[in-house]
């Protein structure tokens, strides 16, 4: 009796999950249940995919009612306005009954990141649209616009051009010759300063006063506008020529060079190339710095050696943007340069003019202005000889950062 009450009251060993060989635990074997268990957990509080197509669809249809039912006739920027807008506020009220709020909230930023970023590319895209389709048809119908200039094209010519459908005449071959001398030369002058300006910030100054003022006039000097460079330049060398050579209007007109206006576009171009460099100079580790003085390495062999080898990168992208940032510029070329209807070679004499002050002249005073449309057509296709330019600096920033950035191993 009492061997079957110890039987009956005797606990029963748990069962033990299968065991490996190395005694780890056996997965579980997956079952179709289990695989269909374990997917619903893992799409469960998830809208479809298909969502933001509903959403983007619903948008459409209800802003196009909307845009009819408020404006007189269709308007296409209130009707992108508004079926953005609803397009946001659709998802993000689908994101919070389907999903979470914390989802929702995500969705919402997102997408309203996305459409800050469209509306901030539709001006770009609208320019570069605007100068191709008006600029690319005269260059490829008037190739010779690149290799001529407007010496001797008078308004008769422009007129015969638009009434009987003669060739255009003129060219952009001064303007093109003038930006790229005066470019070069605003580049030789500021580089080379910008460059000792920064290494002396940020190797030898160690935050003194005279670097507190280097730095707030250089702050100052990124926010002056063009025309103020220009009138510096101008009145400059206005003061030079009077001390040496005196006060006469032969004298003063010798004032409007290339050089002239290289100098107003160094003014800025300076502080760009400064700011740049300095925070190229910046990231380099000190660590660097500190294991080439203990080898010995001067300081000065150590800046040309290490320093600038390893931020050549950053330095070598901010003074092709800043080189980018100041051929566009027309008011101070305008005001030290003047402006020539003949290709000028030598940016120390004479008046010399670059691709914007022709864009600007051929807009404002056409050489025929009852014969308005052979200007407009020259205006257009140097427009587009200058983005072209501009963006190949920029394109070249990007190549030179790819190919000077430090090679690092895996």
């Amino acid at each position: 009796m009492s061997s079957q009450i110890h039987s009956r009251t005797k606990p029963k060993t748990p069962v033990q999950p299968p065991q490996g060989p190395d005694g780890e635990k056996k997965p579980e074997e997956m079952t179709p249940k289990n695989k269909t268990s374990r997917l619903d957990s893992l799409t469960a509080n998830r809208k479809p995919s298909w969502t933001w197509v509903a959403a983007a669809a619903g948008s459409i249809v209800v802003a196009a009612i909307v845009t009819a039912l408020l404006f007189e006739s269709f308007s296409i920027v209130g009707f992108v306005l508004i079926a953005g807008l609803l397009y946001i506020v659709s998802m993000y009220v689908t994101s919070r009954v389907l999903e979470n709020r914390l989802k929702a909230t995500d969705e919402f930023w997102r997408h309203l990141i996305w459409t800050a970023f469209i509306i901030a590319l539709v001006p770009l895209i609208s320019v570069i649209w605007s100068v191709v389709s008006q600029g690319l048809p005269t260059l490829l119908a008037n190739p010779g616009l690149l290799t001529t200039d407007m010496k001797g094209v008078v308004g008769a010519d422009d007129i015969a051009t638009q009434t009987e459908g003669a060739p255009l005449q003129g060219g952009i071959l001064h303007g093109l010759i003038g930006t790229v001398a005066i470019t070069v030369l605003a580049s030789v002058i500021s580089i080379p300063v910008g460059l000792f300006a920064s290494i002396y910030l940020v190797e030898y100054a160690n935050r003194n006063a005279f670097s507190r003022a280097i730095r707030f006039f250089v702050d100052v000097m990124t926010g002056i506008p063009s025309i103020v460079a220009g009138l510096f330049a101008f009145a400059g060398l206005s003061l030079l020529i009077e001390l040496v050579v005196g006060t006469s209007p032969q004298a003063l007109q010798s004032v409007k060079t290339g050089f002239a206006a290289a100098l107003a576009l160094s003014v800025l171009m300076i502080p760009v190339v400064v700011r740049s460099t300095e925070e190229m100079l910046e990231v380099v580790s000190d660590e660097l710095r500190e294991a080439s003085y203990a080898l010995g390495v001067r300081k000065w062999r150590t800046i040309m050696k290490v320093v600038l080898p390893t931020a050549m990168s950053g330095i070598a992208s901010g003074v092709t943007l800043a080189i980018a940032r100041v051929t566009g510029e027309t008011a101070p070329i305008l005001v030290t340069a003047g402006y020539a209807a003949t290709t000028n070679w030598n940016p120390f004499s004479e008046w010399m003019t670059a691709l914007p002050v022709f864009i600007y002249r051929q807009l404002v005073n056409p050489t025929a202005p009852a014969a308005g449309d052979p200007s407009m057509a020259r205006a257009w296709a140097g427009a587009l000889v200058l983005i072209v330019i501009v963006m190949g600096l920029n394109l070249a920033a990007r190549v030179i950062a790819k190919n000077f950035a430090p090679k690092t191993g895996k």
